[in-house]
């Protein structure tokens, strides 16, 4: 008898833990969401798991391989603070290939990169300031850009969607100066019933005509009112002519459009001859593509900040050109020492063999590029859900989550739940493509439980599933 009532014992207490038991059903709210927007279950993966539990708390479709989008980008930042480190730096490799006699160079100056991510408007002037405090102030000769670290195939930037003038298809180079990007801000001017705009940087090789009309109306999708048509000279294809039609609401305030319009060569000519004349410089020569000269000693070596800056700006903010050229850098070592060329093949057999360092096996993943642009990459939701646990218990792991997204606080989540009670508890990242939408991270809930969720939806109604994720996110956060 009294096994009898240990038994029942047991059986009472087990009941009274609904927090810890497994579901391999979606809870009932997010179930009638999809429903509702008639996404089939067989078209989502989702895993919940609390940190420090044996096993997830729900798990529903997990196993199947799916497009994470963006969300991809979470295995390659992960993977990049383990193998390179946190305080990792990228150099570019400046080269006085001739004689310097009182700060004029008779000969060639030569930038050599080496892929860092970051060489934006703002490092591209810092570093050509450094450059200048070597008490170089005259080129006699040519600007050489040496892009050779990278031996990857040359693609079609409009391959993936057709928009080759898009940012987010800009493709990696080993020295990508602002990837090679003009951005074009409106500004409303209601007292003279017009629409300023300004393009910054503006290459000489750009006509903008600004055909845009001023309104009152609700904001909304500004985008959606306006269209940005680029006309590529026919006899000069790197010069343009952009031209703005439609409206414009003066309720929209300042906004931007980033375009990808000329070649490196040209787009890096252009600023660097604006940039060096502001700071005094002198220049000659022209821009062309070339070699730096073996065994020539640099002239000055600018770093890149550090990649756990860089990867906020990936995560934050989905950056897809940092996150290929991160994913290229896994596989290269020291690059400086051994000076081997970047190939897609490194980076792949890196994450394999990093994977298999972890014991994380992913049968089912395919990493085509490492940012989630990409209608070929593959994961589970199982396995996004155990590389962010294995995150979590990494040393990285304070770089790792401070780089993700905070709910109805920044960077892609800025306004997305800001009148629920998962304000500021989740870091999360996003995930979007055609018919493809993603959410995976970590989130806080009520009583203080550290818990990954991952929600995967590829249909053709995915870009209507964004209710389902936050319906899911908020009963996790209340759950007992």
């Amino acid at each position: 008898m009294p096994r009898i009532y240990l038994y029942l014992g047991l059986l009472i207490l087990q009941s009274a833990l609904p927090a810890s038991v497994f579901s391999n059903e979606l809870p009932l709210t997010v179930k009638q969401k999809l429903q509702q927007l008639a996404i089939p279950e067989t078209a989502i993966g989702v895993y919940v798991q609390e940190i420090g539990a044996s096993r997830p708390v729900v798990a529903v479709n997990a196993d199947a391989a799916m497009n994470p989008a963006s969300v991809m980008k979470l295995l390659t930042t992960y993977a990049g603070l383990e193998l390179l480190g946190p305080a990792y730096t990228w150099p570019t490799m400046l080269y006085a290939n001739g004689k310097m006699i009182e700060g004029v160079l008779h000969g060639d100056l030569v930038i050599k990169g080496y892929g860092d991510p970051k060489l934006d408007l703002e490092n591209f002037w810092l570093l050509i300031h450094r450059l200048r405090q070597t008490g170089l102030h005259e080129i006699k000769g040519n600007l050489v850009l040496d892009y050779t670290h990278y031996a990857i195939p040359s693609e079609d930037p409009g391959a993936f969607d057709g928009q080759p003038y898009r940012t987010y298809n800009v493709l990696p180079e080993a020295l990508l100066v602002n990837y090679r990007t003009s951005a074009i801000h409106l500004f409303p001017q209601p007292e003279k019933n017009s629409v300023r705009v300004v393009v910054d940087p503006l290459p000489d090789s750009l006509q903008l005509q600004n055909h845009l009309k001023l309104t009152q109306e609700v904001c909304g999708d500004w985008r959606n009112f306006l269209t940005i048509e680029v006309i590529a000279n026919k006899e000069d294809k790197n010069h343009f002519t952009v031209a703005l039609n439609g409206k414009f609401s003066k309720q929209c305030g300042k906004q931007s459009y980033l375009l990808s319009l000329q070649d490196s060569a040209i787009y890096t000519r252009d600023l660097f001859k604006r940039l060096w004349a502001q700071q005094g410089g002198l220049f000659h020569g022209d821009v062309v593509a070339g070699q730096a000269p073996e065994g020539l000693a640099p002239l000055k070596i600018y770093q890149s900040p550090p990649l756990a800056e860089i990867i906020r700006g990936i995560n934050k903010f989905s950056n897809n050109i940092a996150a290929r050229q991160l994913y290229l850098t896994l596989g290269t070592g020291d690059m400086i020492v051994n000076n081997s060329p970047v190939t897609l093949a490194k980076s792949e057999a890196a994450i394999e063999q990093w994977l298999a360092s972890k014991q994380l096996n992913f049968p089912e993943l395919v990493v085509e590029n490492g940012s989630g642009l990409s209608r070929k990459e593959r994961i589970s939701a199982r396995h996004m859900g155990q590389l962010l646990l294995a995150a979590f218990n990494s040393p990285a792991m304070p770089e790792f989550i401070s780089s993700l997204p905070i709910a109805a606080v920044d960077g892609t989540l800025k306004n997305r739940f800001t009148d629920t009670p998962v304000k500021g508890l989740a870091h999360m990242k996003t995930g979007a493509l055609n018919n493809v939408r993603a959410l995976a991270g970590y989130l806080l809930d009520k009583t203080g439980r550290r818990v990954i969720v991952v929600f995967f939806v590829n249909h053709d109604q995915a870009g209507h599933s964004r209710v389902a994720m936050d319906t899911l996110m908020q009963w996790v956060y209340n759950r007992q």
